[in-house]
């Protein structure tokens, strides 16, 4: 009875140990906000929220990274309707014209919650944020979290 009372003690304390680091917040959610400025070069755009980029972090050093742009969201190119798919296009193209010139500045750069990339608020070369002109375009609408919403026609 007492190997096995040890047994038990011992188990419960291998479970403990393994449930404390799989329930370890992911490092990425740690991360500290960068509020930048953080001057960067778009090298192409993803989709009509997103776009890759080289961030220039410190002399000499480039950074390649995929950034979302912060409050807004944009239909997806694999979209599970034709419609959702034409207006990921036109997002993508109004993207496109937006960034003619290719220079960006990245504010409050964050970790977004899936972790391959980060969200920010992007300042277009003029000054202008991207996301006000994107939503001025009528090319996506607004997100600011939680679930999104079909783009697809009910039914």
């Amino acid at each position: 009875m007492f190997r096995f009372y040890s047994y038990s003690r011992r188990m419960d304390r291998l479970l403990f140990l393994f449930a404390a680091v799989l329930l370890q917040p992911c490092p990425a959610a740690l991360a500290e906000p960068l509020p930048g400025p953080v001057p960067a070069v778009v090298d192409r755009i993803v989709d009509g929220d997103t776009i890759a980029v080289r961030a220039r972090i410190w002399p000499g050093q480039e950074v390649r990274v995929l950034v979302r742009v912060r409050g807004i969201d944009a239909p997806e190119r694999r979209g599970r309707c034709e419609g959702e798919r034409g207006l990921a296009a036109r997002a993508a193209a109004a993207m496109a014209t937006a960034l003619a010139d290719g220079g960006v500045t990245l504010l409050r750069v964050e970790p977004d919650k899936y972790g391959g990339r980060v969200i920010a608020d992007v300042r277009l070369g003029d000054g202008g944020d991207l996301a006000s002109l994107l939503l001025a375009m009528r090319a996506v609408r607004p997100y600011h979290g939680g679930v999104r919403t079909s783009w697809c026609a009910p039914g």
